[in-house]
């Protein structure tokens, strides 16, 4: 079938309601969603269900936007008070760690090109080009498995893995727009490359912090009558940066995420409406990007670089990835311990945005894309199966999960920003009825107010002659400490 207007919706809701099913599924077995989202588009591609979909540059363009709200979220929820411990370890990893892992994997291609046996032939650059394209872990990957199995991790680990993830894609995207460039013009100099990495960096840093404070303000200071309209004006942001970021040749994946944590770290109006619909926006368009990517392989032209790229990949989580972490983590000494090195080293995950990354030698009709193309494929179905299978197990391994703190309360009620107030739930016990079994024989904290009480499927409306029983829920507001105001 080949897509026409009449029938995209059509295709399109069919393959959006199987991947949630799909992955529904597949969540309580531990396989990695983003992973069943590939598989779907492939199952339904030219190799399976004859679905026709080979425009690179219509792929990369989607790969794009939706990489643009990705990043804005997952800078959202990226909390500079959690950051601050491991700024600067996290830094190294998505510039250094990038750049060390493209040049040893890159190297390893090169070094396999010139075997006998293999049935790849690329040069150095080209060789280089390829690692280059998978260097980054992918950050939808990583914020999709750590938030999906509730994970909570010692020594500041997964705030670590969030902000290396999030900020990494810049240097990797940069590596490979370069190494195109010079294959495309060997004419380039080191002074020009460094001078585009500089301009990429700081023009992308800049405009990111100055856009982010501009979206706050327009979020804080424009009075709109319509709720729902809020989070299409941030939206309409994280588009308006990621596109003039680029026309001022900076970097617009790391323009869009310094944004998102810009606004995420602010009070803004409307905070529960704009992360419930950008939550919903990100899902959605990471699964249409997963799909899509599904769709633009051809599964048999992957089978005759699959030893050789095997090969690359074991390298790459065996070899490429922990050396370019250990590394980069030798001038923090001991504040990171070696089984939290060997877990970074571990969650090394590959995702749509090397495929992504992949697609650019292909539009730039750069000699062995196609090569670069399939292997990157494999090499990113090899890491979610391997790795983002056994994230959980590595952490309870080396020792470094712990319980999940709970959040929020069980009634599922929320208070805006403004109101400067705490709300936590509580259980009634024997204990607590041996003092009296009305509220206002309960003693409960200056300051603290019980609104509702949950009793089975029943919600009563407390008063002071109320009688409690045993299991019965409590919603309590309370004024929000000093403690947790400094903190």
């Amino acid at each position: 079938m080949i897509f026409t207007a009449e029938n995209v919706l059509l295709v399109g809701s069919i393959l959006l309601f199987v991947s949630i099913v799909v992955g529904k599924t597949g969540y309580r077995f531990g396989v990695p969603t983003l992973l069943l989202f590939l598989m779907v588009g492939m199952a339904f591609g030219s190799d399976g269900l004859g679905l026709q979909f080979h425009n690179v540059q219509e792929a990369q363009f989607i790969g794009m936007v939706a990489l643009s709200i990705i990043l804005f979220s997952g800078g959202m929820d990226t909390k500079i008070s959690e950051i601050k411990p491991i700024v600067w370890p996290g830094i190294v990893l998505s510039t250094a760690g990038v750049l060390l892992t493209a040049i040893f994997t890159g190297l390893f291609i090169w070094w396999l090109s010139g075997m006998s046996w293999t049935n790849i032939h690329l040069p150095l650059i080209t060789s280089l080009l390829l690692a280059s394209t998978m260097s980054s872990t992918d950050s939808a990957s990583v914020f999709a498995i750590l938030r999906s199995q509730k994970m909570n991790l010692k020594y500041n680990l997964r705030p670590m893995l969030e902000l290396e993830s999030g900020s990494n894609d810049p240097m990797a995207y940069m590596l490979t727009i370069v190494l195109i460039q010079f294959i495309q013009s060997s004419s380039m100099g080191v002074g020009q490359i460094i001078g585009s990495f500089l301009i990429q960096f700081i023009v992308g840093a800049a405009a990111g912090y100055l856009l982010g404070r501009l979206a706050i303000l327009m979020l804080n200071r424009l009075n709109i009558d319509n709720q729902a309209l809020y989070p299409i004006l941030l939206l309409s942001f994280v588009f308006f940066t990621f596109s003039i970021t680029d026309l001022l040749n900076g970097n617009g994946y790391l323009a869009v995420y310094i944004a998102g944590m810009m606004v995420g770290n602010a009070k803004i109006q409307k905070r529960r409406e704009i992360y419930t619909f950008i939550d919903g926006l990100t899902w959605l368009f990471q699964i249409i990007m997963f799909l899509c990517l599904g769709l633009l392989v051809n599964p048999h032209e992957m089978l005759n670089v699959a030893a050789v790229a095997l090969l690359i990949g074991i390298f790459m989580i065996l070899i490429g990835r922990p050396l370019s972490v250990f590394l980069c983590l030798l001038p923090f000494g001991k504040r990171i311990t070696t089984k939290s090195r060997l877990f970074v080293s571990w969650v090394g995950l590959r995702g749509a945005v090397p495929i992504i990354f992949a697609t650019y030698p292909v539009v730039e009709e750069v000699p062995g894309a196609d090569v670069i193309f399939n292997i990157v494929f494999f090499i990113t179905i090899v890491s979610l199966v391997v790795q983002g299978t056994t994230v959980s197990k590595a952490a309870r391994m080396l020792g470094l999960s712990t319980p999940l703190e709970k959040t929020g309360n069980d009634f599922g009620v929320e208070l805006p920003d403004e109101i400067d107030s705490d709300l936590r739930d509580m259980t009634v016990t024997e204990e607590i009825l041996a003092k009296g079994d009305t509220l206002k024989e309960m003693n409960l904290p200056k300051g603290t107010l019980v609104m509702i009480v949950k009793r089975g499927d029943e919600f009563l409306i407390p008063n002071g002659t109320l009688k409690l029983h045993v299991g019965d829920k409590l919603l309590l507001i309370s004024e929000k400490s000093k403690k947790t105001e400094e903190a």
